[in-house]
């Protein structure tokens, strides 16, 4: 099992670091995406942190600290939600599959990340 959740946590953290990543770079999918949910392009940094944030604390679950692990995987699964609902609610389909599938890893990184700290 700890071979399943050290993937699937990688899969994750490169994912969610890579859209960190271009965040932070402002790049053009992402603006392209952010304006059509409506969201601005001021929250591209913050929202970028808190992927960031979320990877950063897979990776010191990976190395020890399971608890910032599991902080940083049900961070990322209420992010990814959030993503979710903002595509849903501007009817916005065409590009839901990444927060989607991305909220899928975060969400089997949490009950793998849970299973290895019992």
């Amino acid at each position: 099992m700890f071979t399943a959740y050290l993937i699937v946590a990688l899969v994750t953290i490169v994912l969610t670091a890579g859209a960190a990543i271009a965040d932070f770079a402002y790049a053009p999918f992402v603006l392209d995406n952010s304006a059509a949910v409506d969201i601005p392009r001021s929250w591209l940094v913050p929202l970028g942190l808190v992927k960031a944030a979320g990877a950063a604390g897979l990776i010191l679950g990976l190395l020890g600290v399971p608890h910032l692990g599991i902080a940083g995987a049900a961070g990322l699964v209420l992010f990814y939600l959030g993503a979710v609902v903002v595509h849903v609610r501007a009817r916005v389909f065409g590009n839901i599959a990444a927060p989607g599938g991305l909220l899928a890893l975060a969400a089997v990184t949490l009950v793998l990340d849970l299973a290895q700290a019992r």
